[in-house]
């Protein structure tokens, strides 16, 4: 991995979890973030302990696509360039099998997972072309294995690792990972054990609750520091690819 100079990331998804992660890490090694989540205060500590020299934070729901543009707008006006994207958020809802659900809840999921994340690489393109940037998109297991009731969770992460493949095709100047974090000891997981068994197999909910018990989750620091390295890292051979956190190719970056 080679050694990076200072950066201008946006990075999604950063009030919690892996996000937060993502963002201790890359802010500790003096890289300039704007972080968007959906409330500002959230993300105050972040802004506090880095200081607003270093920290962005913009508000609002990533299914509002104009935020896009307003967050690649805010790294160009305040640090004059944009090196990365980080699309680290997401939602499970809606948890019901396909039968039960409509296609309007799939459109609002689509809307968070799937329309937003096109967005924001549509928006930070122009951008990255010209640093010859990276995307770094948080993919999921769901992507290639079924989950009762997760349906269009896990279709919206197989467009991201699509995504990932067609921007390598598409933009030979900027290199694109999707990444699978494992299972991490995060809110998602909580409501996947407290919320969202409800709708899945008792065989899916005994597995995800056995995780906690038995000591069996990641911590976000794991996957996420990964995910910082790569947004700063990754080079051409890695390009287009989905590979999980913790995969022999990534071995550099871990």
């Amino acid at each position: 991995m080679a050694k990076s100079k200072e950066m201008v990331i946006i990075l999604t998804g950063a009030s919690r979890g892996i996000g937060q992660a993502i963002a201790h890490h890359l802010l500790s090694q003096d890289h300039k973030l704007v972080l968007v989540s959906r409330t500002h205060s959230a993300l105050d500590q972040l802004h506090y302990q880095y200081g607003s020299e270093r920290v962005e934070v913009l508000a609002g729901d990533l299914s509002d696509f104009s935020l896009a543009q307003k967050a690649v707008a805010l790294a160009n006006e305040r640090w004059g360039r944009l090196d990365g994207l980080i699309v680290n958020h997401g939602s499970l809802d809606p948890v019901q099998k396909i039968a039960d659900t409509t296609p309007e809840e799939w459109r609002k999921g689509f809307d968070v997972n799937v329309f937003s994340a096109v967005g924001l690489v549509q928006a930070a393109l122009p951008s990255l072309r010209k640093s010859h940037g990276r995307i770094i998109l948080t993919s999921s297991g769901a992507a290639i294995s079924a989950y009762q009731g997760w349906g269009c969770y896990g279709a919206g992460k197989a467009v991201l690792n699509h995504l990932a493949l067609t921007l390598s095709a598409e933009e030979p100047d900027v290199i694109t990972v999707s990444i699978r974090p494992g299972v991490v000891d995060t809110e998602m997981q909580r409501e996947i054990r407290e919320v969202h068994n409800k709708a899945m197999s008792e065989t899916d909910a005994a597995k995800f609750s056995g995780l906690k018990t038995d000591g069996g989750l990641l911590k976000p620091e794991q996957p996420g520091h990964v995910i910082a390295n790569l947004v700063v890292g990754a080079e051409q051979e890695l390009n287009g690819k989905f590979l999980s956190w913790n995969d022999e190719a990534l071995k550099a970056f871990q």
